[in-house]
Formats: structure tokens, C-alpha cells, sequence
């Protein structure tokens, strides 16, 4: 009797035993179910926020470019600053915004639609007219040199032939504000132009650096040489940097992506300099290029 006494305690111990585990297992398996979750929401969260964040930035961008007609007219009217108005190509009814645009100074560029797709995204309704705002105000060349007069310092000055990628021009205009330079001289044709993106990359520089944009880089240089201005061009077969002397007025001059100076400018330079290359890559980017060659000529200025 004691025997199967004992026996019915230790099964009922063991049944109860049993189902404990059983409950407690399935407690950490809830638990576990729950933190899989709230990871998992978490991850979806954050997710959300980031896509919510390269939604307000796509945005921003879009917020630099208005579109339509009487959009653009208005703007011009407005004397707002305008960086490029895009019209389609072969549309009618854009007489007003060529008159307008003209009078300003302003870019004007025919694209197709395609062109428009890649400004505004598919399916927008644009009625063939769109203006991309310049992220800040351009300035006149008189200002970069008065800007000179003001430091009571010879003119340093740099000047962008051609360079059509907007990271590339920040990245000069950044390094240029941060040695001093007195402004950057940029084309209205064939060049980057002070976009959002160009802004950006210059981590707020260009709100504090002189930016003009002229039509003729080469009648500007020329001009430039009239005030006592030495013209120094970058290019792969001119003199080592480092033999040249870059104290008094000098003008920096650095050439596009892939091509370098153009004939014009590069025939306006009184000077070629070169980057020595000592390893496998026979070139720079520009704006490595334009760096290098820009605090060089800061050793001649402090």
C-alpha cells in the first residue's frame, strides 16, 4: 500500500511537473513570439522613418524646380533666382517665358519629355515649361574682385571650365571658401550650376563664397589679365606646380571631367601647371586637382 502510495505521489509529481514545463515553456515561447514582434515592428519602423526621410529629402529637391507656364512666367516676373528653364521642345505658347528669361540672363535649355521625367518625375502635368531654382543668389565678377579690395589682399579667384558634376563644383566651392579664396567663376553653358546638390556637397560654402556666372569664360579671363590677374590652368602636360611662383593676383583655372581646359581659355592662361603623377593612375578628380593647387597658392598668401 505505502509502495503505491508512493507511486500515485511521485506520478501525480511527475504530471504536475509536466505541466508546469509545459506552461512555462509556452510562456517564453509568448515571450519570445512578443520580442520577435516588437523587433520586428521596431525594424518596420525604422524603416518607415527612413524611407519617410529619403521622401522629405526627394522633396527638397523636387522644391527647387517649379513647373507650368505661369509658374515659370511668374518667377521671372518676380525676378526670382533661377538657375535653368526648361522648355519642351517644339512647344507652343512660350514666348513670354524666352522674353523673360532672356532679359534675366537665365539658361534656357530645349529638352524632350524625357528630360522633364527625370526633373519632375512620370505623369506630372508640367504644360512643357519648368525652372530649376538656384539654391542661392550668383554674384558679378566686380563683386568677387571688390570682395578682394574689401580684404585689402591681391584677387584670388577660381574659375570652373566646364565642370558639369554638381558634386565636383560643391566640393571646389567648399575648398575654396575654407583657403580664402575671394569667389569661383563658373559658366552658364555646359558647366554644373548652383543646384541644391551643388550646395550641399559644399557644406553650406557656397552661402558664404562669392559664385559668379559668366557666358565666356575666356572674355571674362581676358579681363581678368586687364587687372593685373595672372591666369593659372590646370592640365596634364604643363609646368609642376611647384615650380611656379602663385603670389600677387592669380586666377585658377580648372578644366571639365575627361576633357580638361578648353582651346579658348587654355590659350588666355599665362601659365599651365601640372599635378605629378607617381603612381598607376595617370590623373585626379578635379576637385582633388583644384584643391591641391589652391593651397598651394595659399602658401604664398599667409
Amino acid at each position: 500500500m505505502k509502495n503505491k502510495k508512493n507511486n500515485g505521489q511521485n506520478g501525480s509529481f511527475c504530471r504536475i511537473s509536466i505541466d508546469e514545463k509545459e506552461k512555462a515553456d509556452k510562456k517564453i515561447s509568448e515571450k519570445q513570439g512578443k520580442q520577435g514582434k516588437e523587433r520586428k515592428e521596431g525594424k518596420q519602423g525604422k524603416e518607415n522613418k527612413e524611407a519617410s526621410a529619403a521622401q522629405n529629402a526627394s522633396q527638397h529637391e523636387k522644391e527647387q524646380i517649379i513647373y507650368g507656364k505661369n509658374a515659370v512666367t511668374e518667377a521671372l516676373l518676380a525676378h526670382s533666382e533661377i538657375d535653368t528653364v526648361y522648355l519642351l521642345r517644339n512647344a507652343g505658347g512660350t514666348g513670354k517665358i524666352v522674353a523673360l528669361a532672356k532679359e534675366a540672363g537665365t539658361v534656357i535649355k530645349e529638352v524632350g519629355e524625357e528630360k522633364f521625367t527625370s526633373l519632375l518625375g512620370s505623369g506630372v502635368k508640367h504644360g512643357g515649361a519648368a525652372a530649376v531654382m538656384a539654391a542661392v543668389s550668383y554674384a558679378d565678377v566686380e563683386d568677387i574682385l571688390k570682395a578682394s579690395e574689401e580684404k585689402g589682399m591681391p584677387p584670388f579667384i577660381i574659375a570652373a571650365d566646364g565642370i558639369q558634376d554638381p558634386h565636383n563644383l560643391g566640393a571646389i566651392i567648399r575648398t575654396a571658401e575654407a583657403a580664402g579664396a575671394d569667389g569661383v567663376i563658373i559658366t552658364k553653358r555646359r558647366s554644373a550650376s548652383l543646384t541644391s546638390t551643388a550646395f550641399k556637397t559644399s557644406a553650406g560654402a557656397a552661402s558664404w563664397i562669392k559664385v559668379a556666372r559668366v557666358n565666356s569664360l575666356a572674355e571674362t579671363l581676358e579681363g581678368l589679365k586687364k587687372r593685373n590677374i595672372w591666369i593659372y590652368g590646370a592640365e596634364a602636360d604643363g609646368t609642376p606646380f611647384y615650380k611656379a611662383k602663385l603670389d600677387g593676383g592669380c586666377c585658377l583655372v580648372i578644366g571639365s571631367e575627361g576633357y580638361g581646359l578648353s582651346r579658348l581659355v587654355r590659350e588666355k592662361c599665362d601659365r599651365v601647371l601640372s599635378i605629378d603623377m607617381y603612381g598607376h593612375v595617370n590623373s585626379l578628380n578635379a576637385s582633388v586637382s583644384a584643391g591641391i593647387l589652391i593651397y598651394e597658392a595659399v602658401k604664398y598668401r599667409r
